[in-house]
């Protein structure tokens, strides 16, 4: 007897009702989507933060004055927080902007998985985008000045990965708070102001006192010291107010995203 003449006769009908889809796999899922779109152009990535990684280490060495081993360091170990500066501040809301004009972002949102799992899976393939940053400025700062590293591997790791989900959360926030060319304005005007007018590949003594107490609230400063104090344990600290401090913005961007995704339904 068919289902459809059971129905019909009052019958009751034993229906197999599929398996529940674990949400390991809903992540792993979803996982590989973004990474077949943004995650693809990981070696364009790498090749856009060499180039840049050369023309902080290499171009700005050249128009420094009598160049010493100090400054050279100070460059240097700079320049990987400029690198993931740019991805985060930059390139995170350009891309997030980019999805949202094609429709790709709102068809995301539509899909019945929770927006905390896209979110997170958008922070990690550009935490993925975003690292590759800080080897690159180091390979390059080999290559260009004699001076050797004396790394802390814990520190290093740990405050890149940190400064990087910071970046990236506040780029991320710009992207799906702001409209596309607002948001693309103000992440072009971030960068330069990371790259000039922070204490990032320049110490804080060269700027003045009110720039330097803005800075103590912004996590500009507090990020290049803690990879600063990774790549060079030997001559640069830092302590747990510059964690508390990047860390406090990290959570700022993320909760402004993760309301933002909330609000658009």
């Amino acid at each position: 007897m068919s289902e459809q003449t059971a129905a019909a006769s009052g019958e009751r009908v034993a229906v197999e009702i599929p398996a529940p889809i674990s949400f390991g796999a809903i992540n792993r899922t979803i996982l590989r989507w973004t990474l077949s779109g943004t995650g693809a152009m990981l070696p364009l990535f790498v090749v856009a933060q060499a180039v840049l990684a050369a023309a902080i280490i290499i171009g700005l060495g050249l128009l420094i004055p009598n160049l010493d081993s100090a400054a050279a360091k100070y460059l240097s170990s700079g320049a990987p927080t400029v690198l993931i500066m740019a991805i985060g501040l930059v390139m995170v809301p350009q891309g997030t902007s980019q999805s949202r004009m094609n429709g790709a972002f709102m068809y995301q949102r539509a899909l019945p998985v929770p927006r905390s799992l896209l979110m997170l899976n958008d922070l990690i393939v550009w935490l993925v985008m975003a690292l590759p940053g800080v080897a690159v400025a180091v390979i390059v700062s080999l290559m260009r000045y004699d001076f050797t590293f004396s790394f802390n591997w814990p520190l290093l790791v740990g405050a890149s990965v940190l400064v990087a989900l910071m970046a990236i959360s506040i780029g991320y926030a710009m992207g799906v708070m702001l409209r596309p060319i607002p948001a693309q304005l103000l992440s072009q005007v971030l960068v330069f102001f990371v790259l000039l007018f922070s204490p990032v590949i320049s110490p804080e003594s060269r700027f003045p006192s009110w720039l330097q107490s803005v800075h103590e609230v912004l996590p500009i400063q507090s990020a290049a010291d803690m990879i600063r104090a990774g790549l060079l344990s030997d001559t640069f600290s830092t302590g747990w107010q510059d964690a508390f401090i990047v860390a406090a913005w990290c959570g700022l961007g993320l909760l402004i995203s993760m309301r933002a995704l909330v609000r658009r339904g």
